[in-house]
């Protein structure tokens, strides 16, 4: 059987090298990603050969679609035994539409494919969200125009912001009443582990504030070698264009020199859904669900 455990800071080296052989655009082939949300999806790690494995145990057993090179027949071959052991059968995620072809070379016949809309990154043109420019982001320009008109400033999170942030964060999760959302609870460790790591992690943020008052906030870091990655984004709705703000003044400030910037899933919330499609992406990466029969 595979050696896995919970993943640590001190695996990041070698976990990045291997995503970078692959450089995938999902936002699952992000270490900082999978080192603060690892708790959501019960998950744990490891190496196979050239391979990065990662197995959620939430919903039984399941692999996210490996990073890395070498011979994917005998990788999945061992992460079918691995299943098999477990009494389950193999499960794999997050598989693009290319590489459906892998098991279609060497597994034709034997699983089923699906795809769940809620699942699809959100990618975006990096250059379109950093201007706003035409006559789709009209709307959006709007917003920023009434947020403007308070007394605001922008500043790139620091460590001095960081208790004024998760204060923010806080409040936001008990004003919704929270407490028994296992995703909203695992939000709040993702925060304070961002933050805990921050320099360690390399991440990039930026705060935005309301008359000296923190009123949004934002973290995330490259994916891959063209692609930047919104890990958390919090913001007071009740002030208009708050989290217009936040999302176009990191842009500029973070994404130079990125092509593509990855806000992730909706999660099937309709909400979030109708933002997320308010900022017209370019991609909407299917992630597929592989199950052997």
């Amino acid at each position: 059987m595979l050696d896995f455990k919970v993943i640590e800071l001190s695996d990041r080296t070698w976990i990045t090298d291997l995503l970078k052989k692959s450089d995938f655009m999902g936002c699952e082939y992000n270490f900082s990603n999978n080192f603060a949300w690892h708790r959501l999806y019960n998950t744990t790690i490891c190496r196979y050969k050239d391979f990065y494995i990662s197995r959620s145990m939430k919903h039984g057993m399941s692999f996210t679609f490996p990073a890395g090179s070498g011979d994917y027949k005998d990788l999945f071959l061992t992460l079918k035994r691995e299943a098999e052991e477990n009494n389950c059968p193999l499960v794999v995620s997050s598989v693009t539409d290319d590489n459906i072809g892998i098991f279609e070379e060497f597994f034709a016949g034997q699983f089923s494919v699906s795809c769940d809309e809620a699942d699809c990154d959100y990618i975006y043109d990096a250059e379109k969200l950093r201007t706003l420019s035409g006559k789709k982001y009209h709307q959006k320009r709007n917003h920023l125009a009434r947020f403007y008109e308070n007394n605001w400033e922008y500043s790139p999170l620091t460590e001095k912001d960081f208790d004024e942030c998760i204060e923010f964060s806080v409040n936001s999760y008990n004003l919704n009443q929270s407490y028994d959302d296992e995703s909203s609870v695992a939000e709040q460790f993702a925060i304070n582990t961002f933050m805990n790591y921050y320099n360690e992690l390399e991440l990039k943020g930026g705060v935005i504030r309301v008359d000296g008052k923190v009123q949004g906030f934002t973290i995330g870091d490259a994916i891959n070698s063209d692609t930047f990655d919104i890990h958390i984004e919090k913001a007071n709705a009740e002030i208009q264009g708050a989290y217009a703000a936040i999302n176009n003044e990191f842009a500029k400030s973070a994404t130079a020199g990125y092509s593509y910037i990855n806000r992730e899933e909706d999660l099937g919330l309709e909400g979030l859904r109708r933002s997320k499609r308010s900022y017209h992406p370019v991609i909407m990466l299917r992630k597929n669900r592989v199950e052997f029969k």
